[in-house]
């Protein structure tokens, strides 16, 4: 039988977009996985990435969440019918499996929803060098597959699923923790008291392992068997109380956690405050040494106003985006070190670099441990807490937050609303209605991703449609937290009004 992945996708309501494919768990079938999967296969050997031959192998790993075996099964089932040969990572974090496959110049899939609730979930799909670009995107769903219809009943399992899976190879959870421990001094982190908050991340055990072997004393806290959506640009309320709850109680210099499959930081400070993931980027990037650095429009400005920096790039949102520029960073800017990031923390590695005769490799896909190590190591050498090294910053302070389940349909009609298309006239009168009271007099539009609004206050208003999920963000930023959070309250409440309108 013959399928054109485009078609697939329209079908099964399994959306492809940014590094792979996400959907409901329900519809995610073992079909709409395998043929993902081998259109994905199909595509490196079109560009003459992969050859087939059962020499030839393909990495494979997965989050915790209960669908994540299952798909991961049907991921390997089609590496094998397409003759390679899967290696089976087990359930480790992105970073870890896509390392192992950039190491080795071969390609790696990661079976992920990542922040997003466990009804759902995803398969993230990495090249031999690394993340899918957007410009790969449309060539893998303009591929055409043929494949074997009776492998699957109507409803679009397996018909005899098999018997035994794939061992498990613990090279890439190895490799990715001495990642690591080679690059860190042995007593890099000695006399601090760390909380790890595991909650139901895939790296929750090798992070607690890392730091320990790197000398802290480490406390294991709020470790889940169920799992929970930990969303880095939306701190739940919980989670804020228990971080300055956890802090007070056992005097911690810090805590660490990370996203579902771990491949965004969160940090506390020791009075158990939350850093905010693009605060942290700058921090992290100064302690890298970084001279050129890449992140998102949606990141807090202070990066262009703390001066550490000889080059700023800003891009849309998605670290295929960031990749992609850093990229053309190496070749307009050669033998410069450069160093990419996002809103949600997770911290891209372009270059490799040397620091004090210790070596870390490039790992151009987002990573959570070396934000959080890199920034708790740059405040211990500065003799410094957590929240005194965050104070160096220019006062800029940014805020997130997302309105779930949010049809498509009025996400466009409000990016239509502020249209660029439109006169600029008509433009001025509908962002001074709608938010003059709350920010001021707009000055300047942008349009690289949503629609971002500076004021004459300096206040920041960004609205942006996710790209992974039926969610519609808004980014704040002010000039004190305080700000920030009730202008994007009121935002929120103005949003809400869209929903109702389209209610009745």
């Amino acid at each position: 039988m013959t399928v054109l992945m485009k078609r697939l996708m329209q079908e099964s309501a399994v959306k492809f977009g940014t590094s792979g494919a996400r959907g409901l768990v329900a519809d995610m079938s073992d079909r709409v996985c395998y043929l993902y999967t081998a259109g994905f296969i199909q595509y490196l050997e079109e560009r003459g990435q992969i050859r087939p031959g059962m020499n030839t192998g393909i990495a494979v790993a997965g989050d915790l969440r209960p669908s994540s075996p299952r798909i991961m099964e049907a991921v390997m089932r089609a590496i094998r019918d397409r003759s390679y040969r899967p290696i089976n990572c087990g359930h480790i974090p992105s970073p870890a499996v896509a390392l192992y496959g950039i190491s080795r110049s071969i390609p790696s899939i990661m079976v992920t929803g990542s922040h997003i609730p466990d009804d759902r979930n995803g398969i993230k799909f990495n090249q031999c060098r690394g993340e899918i670009l957007k410009e790969d995107e449309e060539r893998i769903l303009s591929q055409q597959l043929e494949f074997d219809q009776t492998l699957f009943d109507e409803e679009g399992n397996f018909r005899q699923p098999r018997e035994q899976s794939e061992p498990v190879d613990e090279t890439a959870a190895r490799e990715y923790q001495e990642r690591f421990l080679s690059f860190f001094s042995s007593d890099a982190l000695s006399g601090l008291k760390i909380g790890i908050y595991q909650h139901s991340a895939v790296g929750r055990d090798i992070l607690a392992e890392v730091v320990r072997s790197l000398g802290a004393e480490v406390l294991l806290l709020g470790r889940s068997e169920k799992f929970i959506p930990v969303d880095t640009e939306a701190i739940r309320p919980e989670e804020i109380e228990l971080a300055r709850r956890w802090s007070a109680e056992y005097k911690l210099d810090a805590i660490f956690s990370t996203d579902g499959d771990s491949d965004r930081p969160l940090l506390a400070d020791e009075k158990g405050e939350w850093f905010r993931g693009d605060i942290g980027g700058i921090l992290c990037a100064r302690f890298l040494g970084a001279q050129r650095v890449t992140t998102p429009v949606s990141s807090n400005t202070a990066l262009e106003r703390c001066g550490w920096f000889k080059e700023v790039t800003r891009t849309r949102i998605g670290s295929p985006y960031v990749i992609a520029e850093m990229i053309r960073g190496t070749i307009t800017s050669p033998g410069t070190l450069i160093v990419g990031y996002e809103a949600n923390g997770g911290f891209l590695q372009e270059s490799p670099l040397q620091l004090e005769g210790r070596k870390l490799s490039a790992l151009p896909t987002r990573d959570a441990l070396i934000y959080l190590l890199g920034i708790t190591v740059l405040a211990r050498q500065s003799d410094k807490t957590l929240s005194q090294l965050r104070e160096e910053l220019p006062r800029r302070y940014t805020f997130s937050d997302r309105l779930q389940n949010f049809p498509t349909q009025i996400s466009e009609a409000i990016l239509e609303h502020f249209s660029c298309d439109l006169p600029i006239v008509e433009v001025a009168r509908k962002t001074t209605e709608a938010f003059a009271k709350i920010a001021g007099k707009p000055m300047r539009l942008d349009y690289k991703d949503g629609v971002r609004i500076s004021f004459d206050s300096e206040k920041i208003i960004h609205l942006r449609p996710s790209g992974n999920a039926p969610e519609f963000r808004c980014y704040t930023e002010a000039d004190s937290p305080e700000e920030a959070r009730q202008i994007s309250e009121q935002v929120m409440t103005w949003l809400k009004t869209w929903l109702n309108k389209n209610r009745s």
